[in-house]
């Protein structure tokens, strides 16, 4: 991956979420429809095929969504 496809990457991650954040704090989404939509996202991912290599990356984008939801990361919790 290209460093412009990595910076690309992580602000993709950040404006979805502060997204996520900005829809749960207007009330447009309470917190476990944010994390819904962060395990449908993860389960994606979980679930892919492809070759090793596709399968790897996949999974880690997987690892790297489920870090989010336990670390509470889109969602101020309280």
């Amino acid at each position: 991956m290209t460093t412009a496809s990595k910076h690309a990457g992580q602000a993709a991650l950040s404006i979805c979420e502060a997204l996520l954040l900005a829809m749960n704090d207007r009330g447009l989404l309470p917190e476990h429809e944010i994390v819904g939509v962060l395990r449908d996202a993860a389960a994606t991912h979980e679930n892919a095929v492809g070759t090793e290599f596709e399968t790897e990356n996949h999974r880690a984008v997987a690892d790297l969504i489920n870090a989010i939801i336990a670390g509470g990361n889109s969602v101020r919790r309280l």
